[in-house]
């Protein structure tokens, strides 16, 4: 079993990290344990627990800006921000999921239409790197170090290149109003119909043969987009999210894929996975959909399809034996620049070693 610390603070990681590097020891920080199954498994010597390090450390409402520290739920800052009439616009696709965590795997939901990811929302980080370095970028640090831009780096990188300890986030204010219409029938059509209109919705999200749009606003404004959509697709309105809203389709035990294509593959890369017998939910207005399979059997006509239409196909979530088992990752153009900022940062590769593409 590997050690483990309970740091609380910044510096306390710092001297972790430095005790660790003296003694060589692999390293896994861990924020919430929410996705134990995503990478590839790694057994370190030693786990970094930012559980403790749960504050809200700044809130400038009148800048629309947040200062949070890593192991702080999600659900915990947006209640936060929300008595100020603001939301972090980054979904709670895992409950309990934390800061950290969510910037780690760069995890993201239906909000992602309007707001982008946490790569477009994250205006500055603190980190510790894997000799105990500390360093910072953005928000209201001039220049970051080494000319990298860190925040953008660390975003999506699996623990390792540094352990984020703190993070700067964009608020949006909270709307007046939400309302969701749904409809089943042809997704890609009902779509298409919606995105290529002036309802300007804030998320179109499949789930299964269901279409929902999200439509977010002033009351009097969101009243004739949802009209303006009802026009195009029909469907009923409903002042709550469908269930399963923001959430990923797949239950334990099974593979999770995360598919993404350019807007004109959609109904290509929906009938593949139908095909394989898959279960999906994700967001149809911007290529990035999910999907839960019992066995991996498709993963390679899956990608074939993706491939052609500009995406990839990911093994999110899946157990230890299938993980070792498939290629998680599947082909990555960029891997030999990533083999190299992974030397710059973790030289000797003590920081989740193997868990992201390549064996980074």
């Amino acid at each position: 079993m590997p050690e483990v610390a309970h740091p609380t603070s910044t510096a306390e990681v710092a001297e972790v990290m430095r005790d660790a590097a003296a003694r060589g020891l692999t390293v896994v920080a861990r924020g919430r344990n929410t996705k134990p199954g995503w990478g590839l498994a790694v057994t370190p010597d030693l786990v970094v627990d930012l559980s403790g390090m749960d504050r809200v450390l700044d809130h400038q409402a009148g800048d629309l800006i947040v200062d949070v520290q890593a192991g702080a739920r999600l659900a915990d800052v947006g209640a936060h921000v929300g008595t100020e009439g603001q939301r972090l616009a980054l979904d709670e696709t895992v409950p309990g999921a934390s800061i950290g965590g969510t910037v780690a795997t760069n995890a993201s939901g239906p909000q992602r239409m309007i707001a982008g990811t946490a790569r477009d929302l994250l205006i500055g980080v603190t980190l510790v790197r894997a000799d105990g370095v500390v360093a910072k970028a953005g928000g209201r640090v001039v220049k970051n170090v080494a000319g990298y831009d860190l925040g953008k780096l660390v975003v999506g990188s699996y623990g390792t290149l540094a352990v984020v300890t703190e993070a700067v986030f964009r608020l949006h204010p909270e709307p007046e109003h939400r309302r969701w219409v749904s409809v089943e029938g042809d997704v890609p059509e009902l779509a298409r119909a919606v995105i290529g209109s002036q309802a300007v919705p804030w998320a179109v999200e499949v789930d299964g043969s269901t279409l929902s749009v999200m439509i977010g606003g002033r009351p009097a404004g969101v009243a004739a987009r949802v009209e303006t959509v009802r026009a195009l697709i029909g469907g009923s309105v409903s002042d709550t999210a469908p269930d399963g809203w923001g959430t990923y389709p797949w239950h334990p035990g099974e593979t999770g894929l995360k598919v993404t294509f350019a807007l004109s593959g959609l109904r290509e890369v929906l009938a593949a996975l139908a095909d394989a017998g898959a279960r999906v939910r994700g967001s149809a207005g911007v290529g990035v959909v999910y999907a839960a399979l019992d066995v991996p059997d498709a993963l390679p006509r899956l990608r074939e399809v993706a491939a052609a239409h500009g995406g990839t196909v990911v093994v999110v979530d899946a157990p230890d034996d299938v993980r070792s088992s498939v290629d998680v990752w599947g082909p990555v153009p960029a891997l030999a620049l990533m083999r190299r900022v992974k030397e710059q940062f973790d030289p000797d590769r003590r920081l989740a070693p193997g868990r992201f593409v390549g064996g980074i």
